[in-house]
């Protein structure tokens, strides 16, 4: 399945009648909280099998996935992935894998939290992004207020910092 810029693989709340295996592209995750705050708390990029809380066992979606570029995913039955994982032993060592290389992920993502200033945050957040990017710039990806919670500082300071840049 191809998905474009903006288009939603899943939603918020959704059953877990699929599971999706990322081949291309990126898609930012959010979750809507009751009192109307939209946040940014993951990623998604190539390789990974989403949603990470279903793997196991089926759960609705904790957030939305919307594609930030022409993304391409492969649709899975929840059903038939779940029986693969009853029957075939070798299945949960595939699924303790994915979700150690989730784990090593948001180690990194907290390095990058805890590096000294915004503007090392910032570049560390462009350089992994440019690994997925394929040249897109990342303010064409997310917005200054999705880079903000990506890197723990209000929108005004990365405001600052894009301006600081040019």
């Amino acid at each position: 399945m191809i998905l474009h810029k903006g288009e939603v693989l899943f939603r918020q709340g959704d059953g877990c009648e699929f599971l999706y295996q990322v081949k291309s592209g990126l898609f930012k995750v959010t979750r809507l909280h009751e009192n109307g705050n939209m946040v940014l708390f993951n990623i998604l990029y190539p390789g990974e099998t989403v949603p990470h809380h279903s793997l196991i066992t089926p759960k609705e979606a904790h957030g939305t996935a919307v594609a930030m570029m022409k993304s391409e995913v492969e649709t899975i039955s929840a059903a038939e992935w779940y029986r693969q994982l009853r029957e075939e032993p070798g299945k949960a060592l595939e699924i303790a894998i994915l979700l150690q290389e989730k784990v090593r992920f948001m180690q990194t993502r907290l390095d990058h939290l805890t590096v000294g200033t915004p503007g090392e945050r910032m570049e560390l957040l462009t350089r992994w992004f440019n690994d997925y990017a394929h040249g897109t710039s990342l303010t064409d990806l997310l917005t200054q207020e999705e880079i903000g919670q990506l890197i723990g500082v209000r929108r005004e300071t990365i405001n600052r910092l894009l301006r600081n840049s040019v």
